[in-house]
């Protein structure tokens, strides 16, 4: 149940300057994050009665910047207009690793050894990995590109929380968790009084932190309730480059394979293998549209034996080769 406050909302941290916030945005930025945390920080100076933040918009260019949606956002500063106080935010969405250009990156390396505090929104962790600012941080991304985020980054401690908050580097995956993230800024900031009044004028009424993960576990989403075929989908989840054969996982969980496969028709209408086939072409389909990995790289990735093998299957599910899948993206390296 939400309280009444008093208007404007007593902050406790009265004295501090503004902090500025600037969106760094990259080509096909998904703009609902944006959005969002903008909507976080006007609402928090209302509610506090006095501007404890202000908010820029920034590109590598002058020009408006095209979002995911279609929409053009104008932009109101250059990079050389960026201070050392500010508190960056990189801005991703589609085609990320194409959107994380050179000039950009290394902008952000500059800003960087300034001792400039820098966050992601969405695919923007991206960015900063390839920039090399992640490295030895905890981190998130949006859980649609953590396959490849993991086989490009394998040093980065990347998590599938909703954000990841780490000394003077933050990420959120996307979406409403902009939000999420932008309330624990304003708590840390001025206190859970103004956060919870911001959270109650944007009707948000489900705060997660930094512990709750970005989705429901595949189990919870399916509707399966077994709890024996619940960890055995959870067993395949992690063993993808290594598949675990259906007698053993049957044995994991004291059933005989045949019970096993009578619990996946009843379930999920398939057999185990089929679920895992289609888990694992699913995490290649991932790779081949989000990483510059060769298809033999991904086969194996995904435990398959070989290239042939990997592709029969791949165009039996998707009615495509993985080449020419790759190739209606326009990714390099095949």
């Amino acid at each position: 149940m939400s309280q009444d406050y008093d208007f404007p909302v007593e902050v406790e941290t009265s004295d501090k300057p503004p902090r500025r916030f600037v969106f760094v945005l990259l080509n096909e930025f998904t703009l609902f994050a944006v959005a969002s945390a903008g909507e976080c920080l006007r609402v928090a100076n209302r509610m506090a009665g006095k501007h404890l933040y202000r908010w820029a918009i920034t590109s590598e260019t002058n020009e408006p910047v095209m979002s995911s949606a279609g929409i053009p956002f104008p932009v109101d500063i250059t990079f050389d207009d960026v201070t050392k106080d500010d508190t960056l935010i990189v801005c991703g969405g589609m085609n990320v690793q194409a959107n994380s250009t050179p000039k950009t990156l290394n902008w952000l390396r500059r800003e960087s050894r300034k001792g400039a505090t820098i966050g992601s929104f969405c695919a923007g962790a991206h960015a900063l990995a390839k920039a090399g600012l992640l490295d030895g941080y905890r981190a998130t991304i949006h859980w649609e590109n953590q396959d490849g985020f993991v086989e490009d980054f394998p040093e980065i401690n990347l998590t599938r929380s909703v954000f990841a908050i780490d000394r003077k580097r933050f990420t959120a995956a996307g979406g409403t968790a902009a939000i999420d993230l932008m309330l624990r800024i304003i708590a840390d900031d001025h206190g859970t009084d103004l956060s919870n009044a911001v959270a109650d004028q944007l009707i948000y009424s489900s705060i997660r932190t930094d512990q709750d993960f970005q989705r429901l576990s595949t189990p919870t989403r399916m509707g399966v309730r077994h709890p024996r075929l619940s960890i055995v989908i959870e067993m395949m989840e992690e063993s993808i480059e290594e598949p675990i054969s259906p007698s053993a996982l049957a044995e994991s969980v004291n059933m005989s394979t045949r019970q096993l496969e009578r619990l996946f028709r009843r379930y999920l209408d398939r057999s185990p293998k089929q679920y895992y086939m289609e888990l694992r072409l699913a995490r290649a389909r991932n790779l081949l549209m989000q990483t510059n990995m060769s298809t033999i790289d991904i086969a194996i990735a995904c435990g398959f034996t070989s290239p042939s093998h990997f592709s029969k299957c791949y165009r039996t599910h998707y009615g495509v080769t993985p080449y020419r899948e790759r190739g209606s993206q326009g990714t390099a390296k095949s």
